[in-house]
């Protein structure tokens, strides 16, 4: 379980492709620091395990359904990642809570910059749409956000400086994927009411 409280910018080294996985290395520093082989690291909002481990990377396996799904499958070496730390059970729950099962990719459709935040517009996916609600709260790329508008095909987000310059979401363009992740009490709400009927 994560917060979308990303803790810090992370980058691929490289991503050998193994027919229906691929291996990836991430550079890394404090998401590292305390890691053990078989730990949970969000990337780009996606949960990887680490599978191997040196001074400044972890190599984690990625597959097929996880390269298909989310936008990791477009990775490359030099590629920026968000990283987050599974969150200890005493830990302060800062964001919301990420599985970091990503739902989909949705594209960024619109960025605007005002004097002290940019709002940013994004697809939204039509099997998505009804888990989304203005003010709720939303994971893109790992980031837990709030909801400002919602409509049948998009979505909006203000993006704090903070924001811009400490994740990967500064760096973003019209056209880039995102990966988003709904709030998982959403699908348990839609769940249960699905059984009462």
């Amino acid at each position: 379980m994560f917060t979308g409280i990303v803790e810090e910018r992370g980058e691929v080294v490289s991503v050998l492709l193994q027919g229906d996985s691929a291996r990836m290395v991430i550079r890394a520093d404090l998401a590292i620091e305390d890691a053990k082989l078989g730990d949970s690291i969000s990337v780009n909002g996606v949960c990887l395990t680490v599978a191997e481990l040196d001074g400044s990377s972890f190599t984690a396996d990625v597959m097929a359904e996880t390269l298909a799904r989310t936008s990791l499958g477009a990775a490359s070496s030099g590629s920026p990642v968000n990283l987050e730390r599974a969150m200890p059970a005493h830990g302060r729950l800062g964001g919301h809570l990420v599985q970091g099962h990503v739902d989909a990719t949705g594209q960024i459709l619109q960025i605007n910059p005002a004097e002290h935040w940019t709002v940013v517009r994004i697809a939204l996916p039509e099997q998505l749409a009804r888990y989304v609600a203005e003010k709720a709260s939303i994971t893109v790329d790992g980031v837990s956000l709030t909801v400002v508008s919602v409509d049948d095909d998009s979505f909006t987000v203000s993006l704090i400086p903070t924001t811009l310059r400490e994740t990967t979401l500064g760096d973003r363009e019209v056209g880039d994927p995102v990966n988003l992740e709904i709030d998982v009490i959403a699908k348990y709400v839609e769940r249960l009411l699905e059984a009462r009927k």
